[in-house]
């Protein structure tokens, strides 16, 4: 018999090996169709947790800082000669010598040039001379005078030509009277061809030389000297209307000056304007320093280093924070459900980096910082923290 099976005979049936190998088939494709399907339910998932989480604006918030103390307040000050002034000649001429120069330290009184006037010692002569002729003619009509009062007494003359005696006598006597004081006023022009110190002081300018002609009076660049007082100094400051209140008679604040680093020289508040510059809205301010060492020079810059008391305590914020709408200044605050409240501020002093937040705001809210132009009042954001900064700093 051959052992080749019969051609269209059924095949032999199979052994539990073959069955057992089917299931685990079926089971594979089971698996891997459970597989495909859960694990795109997964990304559908996490692709609509995703789409949710990037549609929530992303802010950084910081909260409001409280700040009790005191604070530093510096401003620029221009410091002035406790007295300044330019000396003008009150005599024209030509200036004959000059005994002081720049830098020179004079005492009141002391000569600081002589002028040569010419004109006016003739004036002066002329003055006396018109003096010595109506003293004459004055003795002359007194003695007239009293002589016809006597005639008039023995009825010898006439009441009127006796009047018209004491007339003219009183006249000569006026007359005597203006050439005095004409005298008097050539005189005091003469004690001005010597140019004098006003006060102690320094000399900080000489504008003249020896031959210039000098004009009497004041005009634009006519000052022959100027002297400065700098035993003391005076510093103008312009001080913001906000502080204002704070400055007081007394109030005590330190000088800084370039040529000197690392110094700081004491003075204090003296006067003050009680009024604000109508254009800056400022208050002048006038403090005083001594300089008796002279180590100071008047027309310095100075940094005026002022402590001012703290006033109400006001938050502060960020200026990133705040955000400019048609309503006004306003500022985004997040709550605690993760929803943003636009609330409009009242703000106060500008200190650089922050500031002061007079109203609209409390200490415990937290607000968004560098907020983006889209963000409305109610929209929802996450609360992220904020960027580390460069080199873990």
């Amino acid at each position: 018999m051959s052992d080749d099976p019969t051609p269209g005979a059924a095949p032999p049936p199979a052994g539990p090996a073959a069955r057992r190998l089917l299931q685990a088939v079926i089971v594979v494709a089971l698996l891997v169709a459970a597989w495909g399907i859960v694990s795109r339910v997964l990304a559908r998932a996490s692709l609509a947790a995703e789409t949710a989480a990037v549609s929530v604006p992303a802010v950084t918030t910081a909260h409001p800082v409280a700040v009790a103390e005191g604070e530093s307040l510096v401003l620029p000050g221009s410091v002035q000669p406790y007295f300044e002034a330019p000396i003008y000649a009150r005599t024209s001429g030509y200036l004959k010598v000059w005994h002081t120069d720049i830098g020179t330290h004079v005492t009141k009184g002391q000569v600081l040039a002589e002028i040569d006037a010419p004109e006016l010692d003739q004036q002066y002569a002329q003055a006396q001379a018109d003096v010595s002729t109506a003293e004459a003619n004055y003795r002359l009509a007194r003695i007239t005078d009293e002589r016809w009062q006597g005639l008039l007494a023995t009825e010898s003359v006439s009441k009127q030509d006796a009047d018209q005696r004491a007339g003219d006598a009183a006249a000569k006597q006026a007359a005597l009277q203006s050439a005095t004081a004409n005298l008097a006023r050539l005189r005091e022009l003469e004690s001005f061809k010597q140019v004098r110190a006003p006060f102690d002081g320094v000399v900080t300018m000489r504008n003249t030389d020896i031959g210039a002609l000098i004009n009497a009076g004041q005009s634009a660049g006519g000052a022959l000297f100027r002297v400065s007082d700098t035993h003391r100094l005076r510093i103008y400051v312009a001080v913001p209307e906000p502080y204002a209140a704070a400055m007081v008679a007394g109030l005590p604040a330190e000088l800084a000056f370039a040529e000197h680093p690392g110094r700081h020289f004491p003075a204090k508040v003296v006067y003050t304007a009680h009024a604000l510059d109508p254009a800056m809205r400022t208050l002048q301010v006038e403090l005083q320093v001594d300089n008796a060492g002279g180590e100071l020079l008047p027309g310095a810059y100075a940094e005026v280093h002022f402590q001012v008391a703290a006033g109400a305590v006001a938050p502060r914020v960020p200026v990133n924070a705040l955000i400019f709408r048609s309503g006004g200044l306003m500022v985004a605050t997040v709550g605690a459900d993760h929803r943003v409240s636009l609330r409009k501020i009242v703000a106060g002093r500008d200190f650089g980096t922050e500031i002061e937040v007079r109203s609209g705001l409390g200490p415990g809210d937290e607000v968004v910082v560098n907020p983006p132009d889209s963000l409305i009042d109610g929209v929802e954001v996450r609360v992220v923290p904020p960027p580390a900064a460069p080199g873990g700093r």
